[in-house]
């Protein structure tokens, strides 16, 4: 694991090592992205949002918001070259997609599985479907849980957020559950959890984003802070928070919301993951950052590059 950079009772905050040569060191490394959509896209979006780098083993992709068009397609489209669709798990407008490398991917699955679990009604509109969708995977002999969530908006709604939060973990693949099924050994949570920054006006806020002093407004997210108090994501971690807040944007910019509500920008777009035996699993997050240059929607994606590594004592599964 990387060295520390902050630590909480519930998550620890690690710095990105951003030395990945994919030189085999790793036995898997994955691209982990998460976008609310607010029911846009585009082609050149999809393709920025995959990106041309493409060593990684597997491209986990979690829409939030995502419009009625077939984004399975146009993914698929954008990957060609590269990796193929090994599942998906679709609610509505909250879907997850898992890709796998073209060359042999088919042969590191033992087994996938996927659920999803509705909270909270519809959130005013369908295309704002809230709750998670999850896909279980086995590949490379290491059983992963990738959830992809959208919770409760508005700033004063925390605890619904960490109500949901516990509820979807509790009823996640919880039908018909399989006594002898081996634990997971890593898990990832993405999406737009809906976590704001509090106790503090916007304008100063954004000053503080403009002076690119926005670390500071870490102390100040409801996310880090739940975590603090045991409320929610004990034993997570995440990359620091080195990107600008993403939310809430003018939509075809990079400027903060210029309406009449003025949102306090904030990290509602995280990626966090957790390692259940970190004595046979070891993961090293190589990045972690948004990408600015998709104007679309009123939210920044969010893009994670971690790799794990099984201890040499304890082989994989096989």
């Amino acid at each position: 694991m990387n060295d520390l950079a902050t630590n909480h009772d519930g998550i620890r905050t690690v710095r990105a090592d951003n030395r990945c040569d994919f030189s085999g060191s790793s036995d898997l490394c994955i691209c982990v992205v998460t976008w609310n959509m607010n029911g846009q896209v585009s082609y050149k979006d999809i393709e920025q949002l995959v990106g041309s780098d493409r060593e990684f083993d597997l491209l986990v992709v979690g829409l939030q918001e995502a419009p009625r068009n077939n984004i399975s397609q146009l993914l698929q489209a954008a990957l060609v070259e590269t990796h193929i669709l090994l599942g998906k798990a679709i609610m509505q407008s909250l879907q997850l997609y898992v890709f796998g490398q073209k060359m042999n991917s088919e042969l590191f699955i033992n087994e996938l599985k996927v659920d999803k679990h509705a909270v909270g009604g519809f959130g005013g509109l369908i295309r704002r479907k809230k709750g998670a969708v999850a896909v279980n995977i086995i590949y490379k002999g290491i059983r992963m849980l990738f959830i992809c969530c959208h919770l409760s908006a508005h700033a004063g709604n925390v605890e619904d957020r960490n109500s949901q939060y516990r509820h979807i973990s509790r009823s996640l693949f919880s039908k018909n559950q399989n006594p002898y099924a081996r634990p997971v050994q890593v898990t990832v949570w993405l999406g737009d959890l809906n976590y704001r920054v509090q106790g503090i006006d916007t304008h100063p806020a954004r000053n503080l984003v403009q002076k690119n002093l926005h670390r500071l407004l870490t102390r100040k997210d409801q996310l880090l802070q739940e975590a603090e108090r045991g409320q929610i994501f004990s034993g997570y971690c995440e990359g620091t928070l080195a990107f600008k807040p993403t939310y809430k944007y003018n939509i075809g910019s990079s400027n903060y919301d210029t309406s009449y509500k003025v949102r306090v920008p904030s990290w509602t777009d995280r990626i966090l993951f957790k390692i259940e035996d970190s004595g046979k699993i070891s993961a090293t997050l190589h990045s972690y950052q948004s990408i600015d240059g998709i104007h679309s929607s009123d939210h920044k994606p969010v893009k994670a590059h971690l790799c794990l590594q099984a201890s040499k004592q304890s082989p994989l599964m096989p």
